[in-house]
């Protein structure tokens, strides 16, 4: 892409853990460049004073919010804002005629009672929100080519649900069985201080949070519901392990067949992600490992079958921050201008 002419990028939100990620992939992404960084409470700082990690390549201040000046400066324009911020915000971008992925809940909903019902945020942009695509590109890779604003998921549902699509899909399992034990690293709950992530708070310890009413779980719903062509419940339990980064989501379903064995749902599964360059099915017997995907955009998912009680048991690894979060973002980025999906996305762990 040496010869084509970089695209202007805003992001709006950049210095949480969110915002510095999308800047440490933007910077080393051939098709754009970063020409704008806006935010709040850091407006007026510059970038390095922030992370001083990237003050030798990045010559930008945080800027207050100046919703005229991104739409004449950038052609698409990341929002990594608290929720319930950036629909606020995104009517008038899109208006405009810029490009708006956001990384907040703020347009993952089909049904913005929903959305209210769980974030507690009323809506007046319903018009722009039922133009919004669910940006989970394994899923919905066509739609996000041709939309002007994504809703990036979060990283719970990116992982637990790369795990359970090929099952509901398909049909293949009893939908009402179906139960995710996720474990995320502490940088899922941003840079805020939170003494619950306190290194003698999250050390040493490992414990469920949001049992039975995490926001993600409507998230999971809604597309699970689509999956399978009706009303889907899932039972939800998240938890946080004294990690950084990584997800490990472990889901447990009925199958609707029990004579499938473990080789039918890797041949299944391998089928369903076969166009998804991300998605790394493993072989039998490799159940996947949080480190391996480290530092990527990508996803390992490992598979068994457990013959004794009927239930198939399908493990998914990804980086919160990368696949679960900023990666992602940039992979749907990559779409809607019409480039590679991969494109300036990292594909080879921090391991060890």
């Amino acid at each position: 892409m040496s010869d084509i002419a970089k695209k202007p990028i805003g992001i709006i939100g950049a210095s949480g853990y969110g915002g510095v990620q999308l800047v440490r992939l933007l910077l080393e992404h051939p098709g754009v460049e970063i020409v704008y960084l806006g935010g709040d409470s850091t407006a007026g700082k510059r970038y390095g004073s922030i992370y001083p990690h990237l003050a030798h390549c990045v010559d930008l201040s945080i800027e207050k919010i100046d919703l005229d000046r991104v739409a004449a400066s950038c052609e698409a324009v990341f929002l990594g804002l608290p929720n319930g911020l950036a629909c606020d915000i995104a009517p008038t971008l899109i208006d405009k005629g810029c490009k708006v992925l956001d990384l907040s809940a703020d347009y993952r909903f089909d049904n913005l009672d929903t959305y209210t019902a769980w974030y507690k945020k009323e809506r007046e942009d319903q018009a722009i929100a039922a133009t919004a695509v669910y940006g989970l590109p394994e899923l919905h890779r066509q739609q996000i080519e041709q939309s002007e604003l994504i809703g990036c998921p979060g990283c719970y549902p990116t992982a637990s649900l790369l795990a359970l699509a090929p099952l509901f899909k398909q049909g293949l399992i009893e939908p009402s069985t179906a139960i995710i034990d996720a474990k995320s690293g502490t940088s899922g709950g941003g840079r805020q201080a939170k003494i619950n992530m306190l290194l003698a708070e999250a050390d040493n310890s490992l414990g469920a949070y949001g049992v039975a009413n995490h926001r993600h779980t409507p998230e999971i719903e809604q597309i699970c519901s689509s999956l399978a062509r009706q009303e889907v419940r899932v039972q939800f339990t998240p938890h946080l392990i004294p990690m950084v980064r990584g997800i490990l989501s472990t889901v447990y379903a009925t199958l609707r067949d029990p004579g499938l064995v473990r080789e039918d749902l890797i041949t299944i599964y391998t089928a369903f992600y076969r166009s998804s360059q991300f998605v790394k099915i493993l072989p039998n017997g490799v159940y996947p490992q949080t480190k391996w995907a480290c530092g990527t955009n990508l996803a390992y998912i490992g598979i068994q079958v457990d013959d004794r009680t009927g239930r198939v048991i399908v493990m998914s690894a990804i980086d919160n921050l990368i696949k679960g979060q900023a990666g992602q973002a940039v992979q749907c980025l990559n779409l809607m201008m019409g480039w590679d999906e991969a494109l300036g996305l990292p594909q080879l762990s921090f391991y060890p």
